[in-house]
């Protein structure tokens, strides 16, 4: 999986560069902090596209007076409210974020500020990207990711579901870029859901592998819902051949879905 430039244009025509530098320049992060997969990387996209106002912000337009007192958010000083507005690609918010945000991302990159100390230097880069990495897995927000929620991790980032709609257009944008049939990640053979179990292989895609992705989920292995037998996919399925005895090949022939099966009674 890769960002262009050309991808967030494509998101929102009015993304500034200074962003889309910002996230494609420090791609990498996303990947090593956890968001790996073609709708991981969909939802956390259309979340980041919302929360900066189309990619054109890393700090919220509200003063954050709002916020002062908000104890919930660890504003318990006076000034707290302003001081802690919301900043970065998912606009952490609150003394209490900060802080957080300050201890994970120093394990992310130990020449990160102390942002509880520094909060503006949320809004440059790589911290405006890192924090909203941070906060992603913090709140293990893959897991309704992985479902396809979108709601769910509107709720978890937002607390409600402000700018839902928008939200789900964004989603709906990000899986025209990368996971269309012409992307990269969507290469292999569509396999349609039929009466019998077919064989399915690496990179293959369609109905039948968001069927062994759910009985893979049955059978307690963390893998998206998206319908790309991709590298997770694959070992999920190596690792459970190997745990039943079967030849540990990464191809879900008749014997791997009986015991998927079987798993599932």
């Amino acid at each position: 999986m890769t960002i262009s430039a050309s991808d967030i244009r494509n998101m929102s025509s009015t993304a500034t560069a200074r962003i889309i530098a910002g996230i494609v320049d420090h791609q990498q992060a996303i990947a090593d902090g956890g968001i790996d997969t073609p709708l991981r990387l969909c939802h956390f996209m259309a979340q980041l596209a919302h929360e900066s106002a189309h990619f054109q912000v890393t700090r919220e337009f509200a003063s954050g007076a709002a916020y002062e007192g908000r104890k919930d958010l660890g504003n318990t000083h006076a000034g707290d409210g302003k001081r802690y507005r919301g900043r970065g690609l998912i606009q952490t918010t609150g003394r209490g974020n900060y802080q957080e945000a300050a201890a994970d991302i120093k394990h992310m990159n130990p020449a990160s500020p102390d942002f509880e100390a520094e909060p503006e230097a949320l809004e440059e880069f790589p911290w405006a990207l890192l924090a909203g990495i941070s906060f992603w897995r913090r709140r293990k927000i893959n897991a309704a990711a992985d479902r396809d929620d979108v709601v769910a991790v509107t709720k978890i980032i937002n607390g409600g579901k402000n700018g839902l709609e928008e939200r789900k257009k964004y989603l709906a944008k990000a899986k025209a870029i990368w996971m269309s049939e012409g992307s990269a990640t969507a290469t292999g053979t569509t396999v349609t859901e039929s009466g019998s179990d077919p064989v399915l292989r690496p990179r293959d895609r369609g109905e039948a592998v968001t069927k062994l992705q759910n009985a893979l989920i049955e059978a307690g292995f963390a893998v998206s819902t998206d319908g790309a037998f991709g590298e997770h996919t694959k070992s999920a399925v190596i690792a459970f051949q190997t745990s039943h005895g079967l030849t540990a090949d990464g191809v879900v022939g008749a014997g791997t879905w009986a015991e998927l099966r079987a798993g599932a009674r």
